[in-house]
């Protein structure tokens, strides 16, 4: 079941798991976590409802995956933030109706484009994010988060 954010404990659950999946699957430092918490707490603190909006994934009762839409400073461009499966809803198909359902928000928002900022080792995400139709825009190698990354950010046009 995929429902809107905003029960409590969603805020906390998001940090908190992302925090804790990208450590032990990526080697992650706080670093990350912060920056999670800081999308989190942003968009919480002063969002648009008709802009932006996030969803938690939930398998019998249990919070096990995220996404969040935010504008950007370009009133046409949305943001996909903070995708998020836990590792024992992978496989289920869930990654990608998240990514949908925010596709399908920004575009009923009136975005005409999509991007979003990932690193190349999260390979199950890119997958999701090429068989919807984003292409790679650029790449460059970063040291983040405690380690060397290649940083990737893809676009998605919104309009036929």
């Amino acid at each position: 079941m995929i429902r809107e954010f905003g029960q409590p404990g969603d805020l906390g659950w998001v940090v908190q798991a992302h925090g804790e999946i990208y450590a032990r699957e990526y080697g992650y430092d706080l670093s990350f976590e912060l920056m999670v918490a800081r999308i989190v707490t942003d968009w919480a603190g002063d969002h648009d409802p008709a802009r932006a909006a996030a969803w938690i994934a939930e398998l019998d009762g249990r919070r096990v995956g995220s996404i969040f839409c935010v504008g950007d400073t370009d009133r046409d461009t949305a943001v996909l933030r903070v995708l998020l499966v836990e590792p024992i809803a992978r496989g289920t198909g869930l990654g990608g109706r998240l990514v949908d359902t925010c596709i399908e928000f920004a575009r009923k928002a009136g975005y005409r484009r999509m991007t979003l900022w990932t690193t190349d080792s999260l390979v199950a995400a890119r997958k999701l994010y090429l068989g919807r139709g984003f292409t790679l825009a650029a790449e460059e190698p970063l040291r983040r988060f405690g380690v060397d990354v290649i940083g990737q950010t893809y676009e998605l046009s919104l309009v036929d």
